[in-house]
């Protein structure tokens, strides 16, 4: 038991500290409640025009999760680096296999549109008047536009 006691005060301690903590808060708080001006977003003295987005958009998750995939591929590595010549052939296998792992989450990520941050991009119809040709490429620019002359303007 005599173990267990330094714990058992630890616990105790916190367990006080805690209700102290909402007692003196709820004494030195004030009393009035919060006025709109107050509750309103503050952004650099400039009032908001209009609502924020009520949600981020999925890239923003997507990004949180590339960090979180690198972050505990770090963390395991540190470890394996220490012990790396005591495991041999056995570890260096599975440290391949896991960043195999995490590269192919890397890959579903950046698929699924992680890393694009600007607007969808969109490319134009194919000529249908044949193979594309100098002329044609001409006729598409402009129809001022002259032959490119290799010299910058």
């Amino acid at each position: 038991m005599d173990q267990y006691l330094p714990i058992l005060v630890l616990l105790v301690l916190g367990i006080l500290f805690a209700a102290l903590s909402f007692v003196a808060s709820s004494l030195l708080a004030p009393r009035k409640r919060p006025t709109t001006a107050k509750l309103a977003p503050y952004e650099c003295g400039i009032v908001p025009d209009r609502e924020p987005p009520q949600r981020f958009p999925v890239r923003f998750y997507l990004v949180a999760m590339i960090f979180i995939i690198f972050d505990i591929e770090i963390v395991f590595l540190y470890p394996w680096a220490v012990i790396f010549r005591s495991l041999r052939t056995f570890g260096l296998i599975e440290v391949i296999v896991f960043a195999v792992i995490v590269f192919v989450s890397f890959l579903y990520l950046v698929s699924n549109g992680a890393l694009d941050w600007g607007p969808a991009k969109s490319l134009r119809p194919a000529l249908s008047d044949g193979p594309r040709t100098t002329q044609s490429t001409i006729a598409r620019v402009g129809p001022d536009a002259g032959p490119p002359t290799g010299r910058a303007a």
